[in-house]
């Protein structure tokens, strides 16, 4: 079928197409982008623990290249799981019911840029209290009340979730 379908692609050059669903489907969540979040700042926790240590053996080596390529993998993940909501699920109502939306999410995958480039974990902990506060308007779209809960990773902050 790959074969048929790369074949006709040559010959009427079928546009590539990226999206959450195209249905739409109506499910979205920012749970995803929060534990993306959540990931990055563990990293730079987990980096930031190995330089003191410093371990310069090929396993701490190894440890630092892998916990660096997850961060920057998680932060590519908050940023897609935020370009959806953003593409897909928001409509210009709820940015006039929430005027700091457009700027909070172009804010918001800046400091996942950020985060991705650096190990400070106050750069992570900004993209993190970004990804909350979109959380927050998401499901105030919805006319669900949110609160914060101590989540149950390493990280020790909180996860904004639906009160259902």
């Amino acid at each position: 079928m790959y074969k048929v379908i790369k074949s006709l692609d040559r010959v009427l050059k079928f546009d590539t197409v990226h999206a959450h669903c195209d249905i739409p489907c109506g499910i979205y969540d920012p749970y995803t982008a929060q534990v993306a979040a959540h990931t990055v700042i563990r990293m730079d926790m987990l980096i930031d623990e190995l330089t003191k240590s410093n371990d310069m053996s090929p396993e701490g080596r190894n440890k630092m290249i892998r916990y660096t390529a997850i961060k920057e993998q998680h932060a590519e993940i908050c940023k897609h799981e935020i370009r959806v909501l953003w593409g897909d699920y928001f409509k210009p109502d709820h940015a006039k019911t929430s005027p700091e939306l457009h700027e909070l999410v172009w804010n918001t995958l800046k400091s996942a840029s950020k985060a991705k480039q650096s190990t400070n974990l106050a750069d992570a902990q900004v993209l993190l209290d970004n990804v909350q506060k979109i959380a927050e308007i998401f499901w105030k779209t919805k006319n669900i009340e949110t609160h914060r809960v101590k989540s149950p990773y390493p990280t020790e902050r909180t996860v904004v979730l639906p009160k259902l």
